[in-house]
C-alpha cells in the first residue's frame, strides 16, 4: 500500500501453531518466526470467541520482542451491544494493555482506520523498499495456486483442506486468455475421491469458482485444467515440501 509519504508492506503468515503436528507445521512456524524477526509493527489477530488462554500464550511471546504490537479482535458486529464489546474488551487488557488492543469487524468496515493507523505510527522512516506500481512480490503462479487452493477450503470440509496441496505447472499468457494447468496434491485416496466427487461434481465446482476469480484477477478469459494426485502422508515429506516451497 502506497500513499503521501509511505509504503506499508503487508505479510500474512500462517496461523500460529503452539504444538505442531506434521514437517508441515514446523516450516509453517519458520515462517511465522521470520516474518516477526522482520517486522517493525506486529497485529496479532483473533476472533470474539477465542480461547484467551490459548491466545494469551501467543501474545505473550509477541510482546516478549519489543516490536510494537497490537491484538486486533474481529468480528465486534457479531455482540448485541456496546457493553458486550467493553466487558470483552477489558477481559482481554488483563493479558494485553489496553491502548494495544483493536477491536474491528472486517465484513462491516468498522475501525479499521484505527488498524492503519497504528501501522503508521509505528513505521520507521526509511527510502520504499518496492516500486509503488508493484502490489505484491508474490509469482503469477503462486497468486493462481492461492486462487485454487481458496476454492478447495470454501468447498470442503477440514480433512481435505489441509491435507492437499496446489502446484501451477503451466501459465501461458495469450492476448485474449490465460491457459493453466494446475496439480492438486492429496495424502490419501479416498481424500482424492472426495475432492474429485461423483461424476467429477465436486472439481467442476472448484474448478468454476476458481476460473471465475481468476478472470476477477487478471482481467481476461482464464482456460483451466486441474489434475488431482496423490502423494502419500506428504506433509512429512521434506522433498514435497520443498516443492511446495516450504523451507523444510
Amino acid at each position: 500500500m502506497n500513499g503521501e509519504g509511505y509504503q506499508l508492506i503487508f505479510s500474512d503468515t500462517p496461523g500460529i501453531i503452539p504444538k505442531p503436528k506434521y514437517k508441515l507445521h514446523e516450516a509453517m512456524m519458520r515462517f511465522v518466526s521470520e516474518a516477526i524477526e522482520d517486522a517493525d509493527v506486529i497485529f496479532y489477530m483473533i476472533d470474539t470467541k477465542e480461547d484467551p488462554h490459548y491466545a494469551g500464550q501467543i501474545l505473550q511471546n509477541i510482546l516478549a520482542t519489543e516490536i510494537p504490537s497490537y491484538l486486533i479482535i474481529n468480528k465486534v458486529d457479531l455482540y448485541e451491544s456496546q457493553e458486550e464489546v467493553e466487558k470483552m474488551i477489558k477481559k482481554w487488557s488483563e493479558l494485553v494493555p489496553i491502548d494495544r488492543i483493536i477491536p474491528i469487524s472486517a465484513i462491516k468496515s468498522f475501525n479499521i482506520q484505527s488498524v492503519f493507523e497504528a501501522a503508521l505510527q509505528n513505521l520507521p522512516e526509511s527510502p520504499p523498499y518496492f516500486d509503488e506500481e508493484l502490489y505484491t512480490d508474490k509469482t503469477e503462479r503462486f497468486l493462481a495456486a492461492e486462487v485454487i487452493r481458496g476454492q478447495i477450503f470454501n468447498q470442503y470440509r477440514e480433512e481435505i483442506p489441509y491435507a492437499s496441496e496446489v502446484i501451477i505447472t503451466s501459465f501461458i499468457e495469450e492476448d485474449a486468455i490465460i491457459r493453466i494447468a494446475a496439480e492438486i496434491f492429496v495424502e490419501k485416496q479416498s481424500q482424492k475421491g472426495i475432492l474429485i466427487g461423483k461424476g467429477g461434481e465436486s472439481m467442476k465446482k472448484v474448478g468454476t469458482s476458481a476460473r471465475i476469480e481468476l478472470e476477477k484477477q487478471y482481467g481476461k478469459k482464464v482456460f483451466l485444467e486441474m489434475f488431482v494426485k496423490v502423494r502419500d502422508n506428504w506433509r512429512e515429506n521434506p522433498n514435497m515440501l520443498k516443492q511446495f516451497g516450504f523451507d523444510a
